[in-house]
Parts: structure tokens; C-alpha cells; sequence
């Protein structure tokens, strides 16, 4: 997998603050409970459980970050992307190019 960061473009073009922020809280609360079940799952195979009881759990947790990352797609959508789009330009395009670059990069995974 590859560490994907805010590019020193994207970074220029943001002001203020990231659009999840008035959810970082429940973030954050889905997140720990995506780490826990990490967790459980080399718990899982250190404990020499079934395949399929292994595979149902990736399969939970892989739902869990996709709703994260529909979650915060919404929010950029409607903070960052709108935003950008309002004050038009050379802003407004790097962001919808920015968010589609995103969705590719989520439909691929």
C-alpha cells in the first residue's frame, strides 16, 4: 500500500480549516474502533481461528473504512470543493481535479 500525503499543491491552495473538522470527534471515535478490531483480527490468526470467522472480520473492517472514507469525501466535497468552486478559477479546478483523483483512488480499492 502506498503512503498517499497532501501534495505541496493541494496544501497551497487550502485555507482554513479541513472540512471534517466539526466531525474530527466521530473520526476519530470510528477510527480507534477500526485500530481495535485491527487488533482482533492478528488475534485471530495468532489464535489459529477459522478462515471464514477471519475473512468475515477483514470484511467488517474494510466496510468500516469505507464508510470513513465516503465520510470524509462528503465532507471535503462540501467544504473544500464548494468553497473553492464559489471563488471560481484556477482554485475551483485543481479542487474537482483533486476530488476526482480521490474517488478514482477509492473505486480502485
Amino acid at each position: 500500500m502506498t503512503n498517499v500525503s497532501e501534495t505541496p499543491a493541494a496544501a497551497e491552495l487550502h485555507s482554513g480549516p479541513h472540512g471534517y473538522i466539526s466531525n474530527k470527534d466521530d473520526y476519530l471515535k470510528r477510527l480507534r474502533r477500526i485500530e481495535g478490531q485491527a487488533r482482533g483480527l492478528q488475534g485471530m490468526v495468532t489464535d489459529e481461528k477459522y478462515c471464514i470467522d477471519i475473512l468475515t472480520q477483514v470484511s467488517a473492517m474494510t466496510s468500516a473504512l469505507q464508510s470513513v472514507a465516503l465520510g470524509l469525501l462528503n465532507d471535503h466535497l462540501n467544504h473544500c470543493v464548494l468553497d473553492a468552486a464559489v471563488r471560481g478559477g484556477d482554485e475551483a479546478e485543481a479542487k474537482i481535479k483533486e476530488a476526482y483523483d480521490a474517488i478514482a483512488r477509492l473505486v480502485r480499492s
